[in-house]
């Protein structure tokens, strides 16, 4: 056991042991006592500190494991994007493509007066392979990722307009297809054909501006067009008739009929009854006459027969 006598400015400790012994005196001065004593609060703040400090670097360096295992697998990340950009960038070139067989597809099938759109855009030049900068430094790589992104959206802006256009020129197609005259208003044997011939009913040469197709009285005389019905009336010359306008320039009559099935005014689809074939008006027997007029001019109906 130690004891702590003071006197004056001097500090005695006294160590006292459990058994018979000699007592040892320490004496301090007080300056000494105090300089210990702060000492050993310096040692104790230091060993804090130092304590602290340590738990502050364990920390960091689970923190920074953490970081370099995230970025590690950013990185991976980032690859990937970048390998499913250039996969974006192959398949807007294959779009490209598509667009311009279609384009060469539909300039085979339609007439030489029709005018294909050429399309837009083409394969850009500037165009990144990302796939080439894997192994360089991330930030080029992630800027060309930016650069590459921004012109595959313009190529995609120019494909959706290239398509819209390209959708309504087959659209426009498609209607003039319908319109067009392309199937036999009545099945029968062609009695008289298009052109010049000698006049039934007198003597010399008329122009025959259609076909007379004969066949039983009464049968149904069907639209060869999609179109609209401009006339459905009666006259001496052609008996009950139809004329059909079916848009761009062309139009269709049908003459001589029993009865008209529509009237003027309405919409019809190709195949519809419009008539009934018939022996009124001029005639010499039942029959059908049927005409095609491009731009009001009568032309050759067997062009549209198939």
């Amino acid at each position: 056991s130690g004891q702590v006598k003071m006197s004056d400015n001097l500090f005695t400790l006294m160590i006292i042991p459990r058994r018979k012994s000699a007592v040892t005196k320490i004496s301090l001065s007080g300056k000494v006592v105090r300089c210990l004593l702060v000492g050993s609060l310096l040692a104790v703040l230091l060993t804090l500190y130092i304590v602290y400090d340590y738990a502050g670097i364990k920390r960091d360096r689970a923190e920074l494991t953490h970081l370099r295992q995230q970025t590690a697998l950013q990185a991976k990340e980032i690859n990937s994007l970048a390998l499913k950009i250039d996969e974006f960038s192959d398949r807007m070139e294959e779009f490209r493509q598509f667009d311009q067989k279609i384009r060469i597809l539909a300039k085979s099938q339609t007439g030489k007066g029709q005018k294909v759109p050429l399309g837009i855009g083409g394969p850009s030049s500037e165009q990144i392979r990302l796939k080439e900068m894997l192994d360089q430094d991330s930030e080029k790589l992630v800027a060309g990722m930016y650069k590459s992104i921004g012109q595959l959206s313009k190529d995609a802006d120019e494909r959706e307009h290239s398509f819209r256009e390209l959708l309504k020129f087959l659209q426009e197609q498609k209607s003039r297809l319908a319109a067009t005259p392309s199937i036999w208003p009545v099945r029968g044997w062609v009695t008289s054909e298009f052109g010049p011939r000698e006049n039934p009913f007198s003597s010399g040469v008329e122009f025959h501006k259609g076909i007379d197709i004969a066949t039983r009285m009464g049968k149904e005389v069907v639209v060869t067009g999609d179109g609209l019905v401009i006339d459905a009336s009666y006259n001496a010359a052609d008996g009950n008739m139809v004329k059909i306008d079916h848009g761009y320039g062309i139009a269709t009559s049908y003459l001589h009929l029993s009865k008209t099935a529509v009237q003027k005014g309405i919409r019809v689809k190709r195949g519809t009854v419009i008539g009934y074939v018939g022996d009124t008006g001029r005639s010499t027997g039942a029959h059908l006459h049927y005409s095609v007029f491009v731009n009001d001019v009568p032309v050759n109906p067997r062009k549209y027969l198939k």
